[in-house]
C-alpha cells in the first residue's frame, strides 16, 4: 500500500468534555481495537486506554480474541497499581454481564479507576448498563455519544449486526475503471493487481461469513477460502454460503470441498416463493454466531441485496483499465430514477500497487 487517505475525516476531533490527552486516547483506543479485527467475532473489537491524573498513559489493552480477557481487564492488568485514580478511554460501554468472563464494569471499580470515557453505548441487552453500574459506584463517567466517530466506525461490523439482528453485508468487488467485473467474452482474471488481491485475502481473513450467487459458482468456481500469495490456506476460513434458489450448485463444485464448511441456501430451505430470501438467510447466519458476510458476487445477486437494504458497506478495487463493454458491477435494479438512487458515503481510500480501493458507508 502507497498511499491512505480519511475522506470523511474520522478523527476524534474537539469532543465536549474530553480533555487533548483523552482524545489522544480515545484515538489510541481504536487503533488498539482494529487490531482485534477478525479474531473476536462474534464479539466485538475494543480498546481501552488507561490515563493517570497528569494525563499519561499507564495502561492499554484490546481484546485479542472470543473468550479471552477483554480489553478494560487487559489494560488494568497493564497498568498495575497505577489503575487507582485513572481514567479509563473504552471505545465501547464496558460490560455489565458475566458470560466466558467477568463484567468489564465491575474489574473498573474494583481497581479503583476513578473516571472512565465511553464513546459508545453497548446496544446488547444482555451486556449494557456497566455505565449505570459505575455511576452508581462513584465512578464519574464521560459518553463521547459522537455516532459519526472513529469508535463506531471501527466495530461498525458488531454494532450493525447487534442492532439488526442480522450479519452485517460488505459487497466487495474488483472493476475497471468504467466499472466492469468481467470483458465482453466472461474472462475476469485478473483485473485487478496482485497487491489488491493480497488486500482482499487479508480482508477475508477479517470476516466469518463469504457469500455468492449459484451464477457465479457456475461461471467461475471459486473457492472462497482465505489463501497466501502460494496458493495455501492460511489461518481460520469463513463459512462459504451459495445463495442458490434452485439449488444448481454442480456436486464437484470446488466450493463444496473440504476446505471450510459450506452452506448452500435454497429456496426450499429459506423460500420466498421460488426465490431465496437472502434477509431470511442473514438473521439464520446471525442466529448461528455469523456476524460478518463478505459478499463477493455476482452483479444481480449483489444488486439484489442492495435494493432490499441488506448491503451495509461496498469496498471496490478499481483497475487502471478500461473495457467499454462487458459485466458490470451491478445488474437488474429496481432503480429506474436518478433520485431513487442508492446513498452511500466515502471512507477511505487506499492505493494497493496501480489500483484504487474506495469504501463506502451505504446510506440507503
Amino acid at each position: 500500500m502507497t498511499a491512505s487517505a480519511d475522506p470523511a475525516g474520522r478523527t476524534c476531533g474537539t469532543l465536549a468534555g474530553v480533555n487533548e490527552a483523552e482524545r489522544q486516547a480515545l484515538e489510541l483506543a481504536v487503533e488498539l481495537a482494529a487490531r482485534g479485527a477478525g479474531t473476536v467475532l462474534p464479539n466485538p473489537v475494543v480498546g481501552c486506554v488507561l490515563l493517570s491524573p497528569s494525563g499519561q498513559i499507564v495502561g492499554r489493552g484490546w481484546h485479542q480474541r472470543a473468550g479471552g480477557p477483554h480489553a478494560e481487564v487487559v489494560a488494568l492488568a497493564d497498568a498495575g497499581d497505577a489503575a487507582r485514580g485513572a481514567t479509563a478511554v473504552v471505545t465501547l460501554e464496558p460490560c455489565n454481564h458475566t458470560g466466558r468472563t467477568g463484567p468489564c464494569s465491575q474489574a473498573l471499580i474494583a481497581a479503583g479507576v476513578a473516571k472512565v470515557i465511553v464513546a459508545v453505548r453497548d446496544p446488547w441487552p444482555a451486556a449494557a448498563g456497566g455505565v449505570d453500574v459505575l455511576r452508581a459506584a462513584g465512578v464519574e463517567v464521560h459518553e463521547v455519544g459522537d455516532t459519526d466517530s472513529p469508535a463506531e466506525d471501527v466495530n461498525r461490523v458488531w454494532l450493525t449486526a447487534t442492532r439488526k439482528r442480522r450479519a452485517f453485508v460488505t459487497f466487495k468487488a474488483g472493476m475497471t475503471i468504467d466499472a466492469r467485473v468481467a470483458a465482453a467474452d466472461g474472462t475476469s482474471r485478473w483485473i485487478t493487481s496482485p497487491e489488491s488481491r493480497a488486500d482482499v485475502h487479508r480482508l477475508r481473513g477479517e470476516v466469518d461469513t463469504m457469500m455468492v450467487g449459484v451464477g457465479t459458482v457456475l461461471a467461475d468456481d471459486p473457492l472462497l477460502t482465505v489463501r497466501d500469495a502460494d496458493g495455501e490456506l492460511v489461518g481460520r476460513q469463513p463459512l462459504r454460503v451459495v445463495i442458490d434458489s434452485p439449488g444448481r450448485t454442480p456436486s464437484d463444485a470446488r466450493v463444496r470441498n473440504d476446505d471450510a464448511e459450506t452452506l448452500i441456501a435454497t429456496a426450499a430451505e429459506f423460500g420466498h416463493g421460488r426465490r431465496v430470501d437472502v434477509g431470511a438467510v442473514l438473521s439464520e447466519l446471525y442466529r448461528r454466531g455469523r456476524r460478518h458476510v463478505l459478499l463477493e458476487g455476482g452483479p444481480r445477486l449483489a444488486t439484489s441485496m442492495l435494493d432490499a437494504g441488506l448491503v451495509d458497506e461496498v469496498v471496490v478495487y478499481i483497475a487502471p483499465l478500461l473495457l467499454g463493454a462487458g459485466r458490470s458491477l451491478l445488474d437488474g435494479s429496481a432503480v429506474d430514477t436518478l433520485t431513487a438512487a442508492h446513498r452511500a458515503e466515502l471512507v477511505a481510500v487506499d492505493r494497493f500497487g496501480p489500483d484504487v480501493r474506495l469504501r463506502y458507508t451505504v446510506r440507503g
